[in-house]
């Protein structure tokens, strides 16, 4: 993999308030990646000093091996070959979506102007608007001519700020999945900054999730929800619950739902006091098991309800159940536990 976007050690600050701390990171040419976290983590000044409009005081950033800022050096945004994506769009209301896509190039006739923009809206799937304008338009269709607009330069990278926070949840996690289509038939580079980890799966090749202006763990989906790093990780990502355990060998713990034994080893003392990682795929419904449990809330899903279960020591957990298993509140069904991915923690 040739490595497109580099940054070593930077820190950024806000007055004496440090929003980016030492936060190092290598985006491969191709590569769609995320930065995913809470309101105020620095995920967004982090995306702002790469697009070149907050300064770093320590480290570099670098694109194609080019320096683009320093500490006293910052390349000017118009200067670093990059395509933006807002939160709020950004589309001028007086143009219609052909000159929305095509504001910016320069030196172009208008018969280029009209081949380009006509060639990206059937790429984002909106051939036939052109003459449209934005307010004819609804909130996804927007997004896409903003992403139109932004690929329009052919941009070495493409940055996104909280691209489909104006957008409902079903429309937000379709257009995250479409707009990965759409970068990966063009070969697109591009960083996601969102809070939405449904956004950040839908999308993301790989994600680092961040708190207190640093990255705590960057890595692909899959292995953020099964092998998180850290307890925040494993808190912020998926659902789940901890139940505390016993440690009996290097990878063996007893807890409340039995013995439960996975294939990595922890260093730990034996008789330590643990939390174990429960996600909701890890409880199963059986009927013949002697674990049971009580129904105390029920989300429904469409293909499978949510529950939430009392535990006859009173610790609750989550569980998936599939549809057709509509049981009541109260009810006392059966459960076992099946980990196929132990996660634990010291307490």
């Amino acid at each position: 993999m040739t490595t497109l976007l580099e940054l070593k050690n930077i820190e950024c600050r806000y007055g004496d308030l440090v929003a980016v701390r030492n936060l190092s990171m290598q985006v491969g040419e191709g590569d769609l990646v995320c930065l995913l976290g809470p309101s105020g983590c620095g995920k967004s000044t982090a995306l702002r000093a790469i697009a070149g409009f907050e300064p770093v005081v320590s480290g570099a950033i670098e694109l194609g091996g080019v320096t683009l800022s320093r500490p006293g050096f910052m390349l000017p945004p118009e200067k670093r070959h990059m395509g933006m994506v807002f939160q709020d769009y950004a589309l001028f209301p007086h143009l219609n979506v052909s000159d929305n896509i095509c504001f910016g190039l320069r030196g172009l006739t208008k018969k280029a102007h009209k081949e380009i923009a006509t060639r990206l809206l059937g790429v984002v799937g909106l051939a036939g608007l052109e003459e449209r304008y934005p307010h004819e338009l609804s909130g996804g269709q927007q997004q896409r001519v903003a992403l139109a607009r932004a690929l329009a330069p052919k941009p070495a990278l493409i940055l996104m700020d909280e691209p489909f926070s104006n957008l409902d949840v079903d429309m937000r996690e379709r257009l995250s999945i479409e707009v990965r289509t759409i970068l990966k038939s063009q070969g697109s580079t591009a960083i996601l900054v969102t809070h939405d980890q449904h956004e950040a799966f839908a999308l993301g090749d790989r994600i680092g999730v961040m708190s207190e202006g640093a990255i705590l763990q960057w890595d692909t989906p899959y292995n953020l929800y099964h092998e998180p790093a850290n307890r925040f990780v494993a808190d912020f990502i998926g659902q789940g619950v901890f139940l505390r355990g016993r440690l009996l060998s290097e990878n063996t713990i007893l807890t409340e739902l039995g013995v439960i034994q996975g294939k990595h080893a922890y260093d730990w003392p034996r008789g330590a006091t643990v939390e174990l990682l429960v996600r909701p795929d890890d409880i199963i419904h059986d009927d013949a098991a002697e674990m049971r449990a009580e129904v105390i809330h029920k989300a429904f899903k469409g293909a499978e309800i949510m529950y939430t279960l009392r535990l006859p020591t009173g610790s609750q957990v989550l569980s998936l159940f599939p549809s057709h298993h509509n049981h009541t509140l109260g009810e006392k069904v059966g459960i076992k536990l099946d980990v196929d991915h132990v996660v634990a923690f010291r307490s």
